[in-house]
């Protein structure tokens, strides 16, 4: 079994101390950071550019796990890759040309993830699955954190699971949205091995990010 990594959202932290949450996640056991980017545009909400996240650099060598909710993207992934980010995650209906973009990802040398909305199929970027790193499953409609989970994507992971198995495939099975104490281990028994949470991590036990990651990952 893979191991489980936290990949906390900092859409959740205090945005006035955003480099002093970071720290607090790094030291609280994180695997990775996780930065929601948004447009206001391709989802209805804004949240920060490349200039913060190359701010935020300063603050924690764990992996940027960035996660770009904007539309058009392709024009904007080289302004992230260069401010920071290690894993560049993009939506298949935010570009017109998917495997222009994700090759320019790869040429940038960081990692390439591709996520799927509640009703987004795999199908959408079955073609892609042996040559990116990740995919990121959304267990909300993008957009706004703290919302409820949407258990039907369930089997949208068991699928991909039997999928990177049967292929022999590689990529990380990320899950975003909604992900709390509940309901954590059945999305580990289903195939994701990257959990990405916000209000759980920064909210839970009076705000003891080290517990609320360790019980994330151990229940």
């Amino acid at each position: 079994m893979n191991k489980i990594k936290i990949s906390p959202s900092i859409l959740s932290a205090d945005f006035s101390q955003l480099g002093n949450e970071i720290k607090r996640l790094e030291e609280g056991g994180a695997d990775l950071i996780h930065v929601d980017v948004m447009d206001g545009h391709f989802v209805p909400n804004l949240t920060i550019g490349p200039p913060v996240i190359k701010a935020l650099r300063n603050y924690s060598t764990l992996p940027f796990d960035v996660h770009l909710m904007i539309s058009p993207v392709h024009k904007y992934i080289k302004d992230y890759a260069e401010s920071g980010a290690d894993i560049i995650t993009i939506h298949p209906e935010a570009t017109d040309d998917l495997k222009l973009s994700v090759n320019l990802i790869k040429k940038l040398n960081k990692k390439v993830g591709l996520s799927l909305n509640p009703d987004t199929p795999i199908d959408k970027i079955k073609k892609f699955l042996s040559s990116i790193d990740l995919v990121l499953i959304m267990s909300v409609y993008p957009g706004f954190g703290g919302q409820k989970f949407i258990p039907n994507v369930i089997d949208k992971i068991k699928e991909l699971k039997n999928i990177k198995k049967k292929q022999n495939m590689k990529f990380d099975i990320e899950v975003d949205g909604g992900i709390n104490f509940d309901n954590s281990k059945l999305l580990i028994e289903a195939g994701a091995n990257i959990l990405v949470s916000g209000t759980t991590i920064f909210k839970n036990n009076n705000g003891n990010i080290k517990k609320n990651i360790e019980t994330l990952k151990l229940i």
